[in-house]
């Protein structure tokens, strides 16, 4: 399974008056991961779009484990442990140096534009499969 990093610099603006980030915005790191998972696959939302596909949020959890502050580089981990007929689930982990500070998934589900669950892509099913495949020829 293909796990992505990423990396984010705390903004001074994501912080609250206590001076540690703000507990929505690692929902939008996860996205800026998922995003860039994507992307390094080949894929982007963009390219989805103009297909007329579109992820929709069916859920989202983050468990947090210890502060970040402004101006700490995050690294957030993200992978896509679970693809279904329509959905499929990512999950993250988010580290500042080696100090895992979250954890967190988010469910998505393909749709069209009338919001119509539809199946998911042929090459995102095959994400993990081209991973395993890409891996294995650059060990012989």
């Amino acid at each position: 399974m293909k796990v992505h990093e990423t990396h984010i610099r705390v903004r001074y603006q994501e912080t609250d008056n206590m001076g540690v980030v703000y507990y929505a915005n690692y929902f939008t790191w996860f996205e800026i991961a998922r995003s860039e998972y994507f992307r390094s696959m080949g894929i982007s939302y963009r390219e989805l779009e103009k297909r007329g596909l579109y992820m929709m949020v069916a859920g989202a959890a983050c468990d947090y484990k210890s502060p970040s502050q402004y101006d700490d580089v995050v690294r957030i981990q993200a992978w896509a442990p679970e693809v279904r007929n329509t959905s499929m689930k990512f999950e993250y982990k988010l580290f500042v140096g080696e100090r895992l500070i979250a954890t967190g998934s988010s469910a998505h589900v393909f749709t069209d534009k009338s919001r119509r669950p539809v199946r998911v892509p042929q090459e995102i099913r095959d994400l993990d499969m081209r991973e395993h495949t890409q891996g294995q020829q650059e060990r012989e």
